[in-house]
């Protein structure tokens, strides 16, 4: 029978690297999911408290940058911070594609603070078939 005893010091390291992963300031805002298929790529992304209209979205080549402002609440004179844990500022947020998107034809929606992005393939960048002839 064999007994294995617990190495505290790897048992609190790790806590420590996952405590610091969870509050780390360093990640990136605002987060993204991206997947794609051999035709397109959706971008999902939560952005709370940022109107649609407040949102300036770019795409160029395979590059997309969202950039926006999520302005502070203002408190009345007879009011104070009890907890303030949402942030507020502007971000910029740059994400490489895995292929050159066709800009014209991209489609953005926003529904309770999710941002949806479906970015076709460009035509361009979409792999071709060639045929070869016999001589």
């Amino acid at each position: 029978m064999m007994i294995t005893l617990l190495n505290p010091e790897r048992v609190f390291g790790t806590l420590e690297q996952d405590l610091t992963r969870a509050f780390s300031r360093r990640q990136a805002y605002p987060p993204v999911n991206v997947y794609a298929s051999e035709e397109d790529v959706t971008l999902t992304s939560e952005i709370p408290g940022i109107l649609p209209d407040d949102l300036d979205i770019s795409i160029a080549g395979d590059t997309l940058t969202l950039k926006a402002e999520r302005k502070p609440i203002e408190l009345e004179a007879s009011q104070t911070w009890h907890r303030r844990e949402r942030g507020f500022g502007s971000f910029t947020r740059t994400i490489k594609l895995p292929y050159n998107i066709e800009s014209s034809k991209v489609e953005a929606s926003f529904d309770r603070g999710v941002l949806r992005l479906s970015l076709p393939r460009a035509e361009s960048d979409k792999p071709r078939k060639i045929n070869v002839r016999t001589a």
